[in-house]
């Protein structure tokens, strides 16, 4: 067996342990890149340290470390309530609410599961109470939180954005970010219009609170909403400043956030003092794990080696739609982060052929490996699920596997058709 067979072998064998052992991926990555990279490649560990993401680590520690300090002093809840208080309270607005705030936080750097975990709870809370569709409320927290996703500045962009950039591909960070957003989008709106949203027209939390809140529900959030102390404010300042730093200036934004993280840890070192330990940390771990073992992967040529092959199927669009399909499937039961750090390298050889367009497949790839988070087996699905109140959890959860499965097998093909065969010739 080639060395570079085996490498992918040991790379499926990480997908599978992570999935159904519970084991950080990133772990297992880096154990096997260890153990491929001395046994197989003959790396020492200078080599296999060359892959490890330096650029990507310090941006995730640093969006998560703010966002860990926005959380502790009561700026992310303050957005939801002010949000809320803006829609004047009525219900048929709230999950396009939810929708919207999960996206603004993907969007200027929050992980994807963070967003979903701070949000989630609030909107599943509000659906059990004024009887909305949890899949319909969970469907648009998830689909929000991808919708932002790919900004710029975001977490999966910065990974997709680098991953190409270190490729030597052609990219386009807008089309990225607007590519999964309009899709998310689209899909929300089918949500809706499916799960129950039009009859929730015409009623409002003022009118339909229960009793704590009747007469003085939608008061309560206009209360909230106006509570803003010193240390939220300044938050609210370093995340328009984060956005500026990087969009206008041009600046680092790992780098730029963990600035402002220090600076309001310093004003605020009480509600700043955990911030570090919640960390995305097993984030953290995982995509320096899989792209530290892709760097083996590419130092030994099995990068080149699997490209090679995908483009030796001879109809080069059908080896895209299936590259979809396998960052779909997969994502669905693992990480869409790992997912996106392995395949897009995976790819590379494929789109140096020129037939295919690099920048909508490399958008088709990557919406294809996030779109699908709403499965209950990927991290939004399981926060979805374990922050709905009052349900049938077994029958929520086969809804949630049902609807995954249906994302998994229409949207590959939807994006295939859309951002990958105008580009082909």
């Amino acid at each position: 067996m080639s060395a570079e067979l085996i490498s992918i072998l040991v790379l499926v064998v990480v997908f599978v342990i992570a999935t159904t052992r519970s084991i950080n991926m990133g772990a297992l990555a880096f154990a096997a890149a260890f153990g491929v990279g001395e046994l197989v490649a003959d790396l020492d560990a200078d080599g296999i340290f060359a892959g490890f993401p330096g650029d990507l680590f310090v941006v995730l520690v640093g969006v998560t470390y703010l966002f860990a300090i926005a959380r502790a002093n009561g700026t992310t809840d303050w957005l939801v309530h002010a949000a809320i208080r803006l829609v004047r309270g009525r219900i048929a607005l709230i999950p396009w609410v939810m929708f919207a705030i999960t996206g603004a936080l993907t969007a200027i750097g929050a992980v994807s599961p963070a967003a979903v975990a701070i949000v989630a709870p609030i909107a599943l809370s509000f659906a059990a109470r004024y009887g909305i569709s949890p899949l319909l409320m969970g469907a648009l927290v998830v689909h929000g939180a991808q919708a932002g996703g790919f900004s710029p500045i975001s977490i999966y962009g910065s990974i997709v954005n680098g991953v190409v950039e270190r490729e030597n591909l052609p990219g386009n960070e807008l089309v990225l970010f607007f590519a999964s957003l309009v899709v998310n989008l689209i899909i929300a709106a089918i949500v809706f219009v499916l799960f129950g949203g039009l009859k929730l027209k015409g009623r409002d939390l003022e009118s339909e609170g229960d009793g704590r809140t009747k007469g003085n529900g939608a008061g309560e959030l206009a209360a909230d909403a106006a509570n803003l102390t010193p240390a939220r404010t300044a938050t609210l300042t370093a995340l328009a400043a984060l956005v500026v730093a990087v969009l206008v200036f041009d600046l680092d934004a790992g780098l730029s956030a963990i600035t402002l993280a220090v600076i309001l840890s310093a004003f605020w070192p009480d509600a700043s003092r955990k911030a570090v330990t919640e960390v995305a940390w097993p984030t953290v771990l995982l995509i320096c794990g899989v792209l530290t073992y892709v760097g083996v992967l590419e130092e030994m040529g099995t990068i080149e080696y699997a490209g090679n092959a995908v483009g030796d199927i001879g109809v080069p669009l059908l080896a895209a739609v299936l590259l979809c399909y396998i960052a779909a499937i997969i994502s669905a039961f693992a990480s869409s982060v790992g997912i996106m750090g392995a395949l897009i390298p995976l790819a590379v050889p494929f789109l140096a052929q020129g037939e295919i367009g690099a920048v909508g497949m490399i958008a088709a790839l990557a919406v294809s490996a996030t779109v699908v988070d709403v499965s209950p087996f990927s991290t939004n699905g399981a926060l979805v699920l374990a922050a709905a109140p009052d349900v049938d959890r077994e029958r929520f959860f086969r809804q949630l596997m049902v609807y995954g499965g249906i994302v998994v097998a229409v949207v590959p093909a939807a994006v295939w058709l859309v951002m990958v065969v105008p580009g082909f010739g």
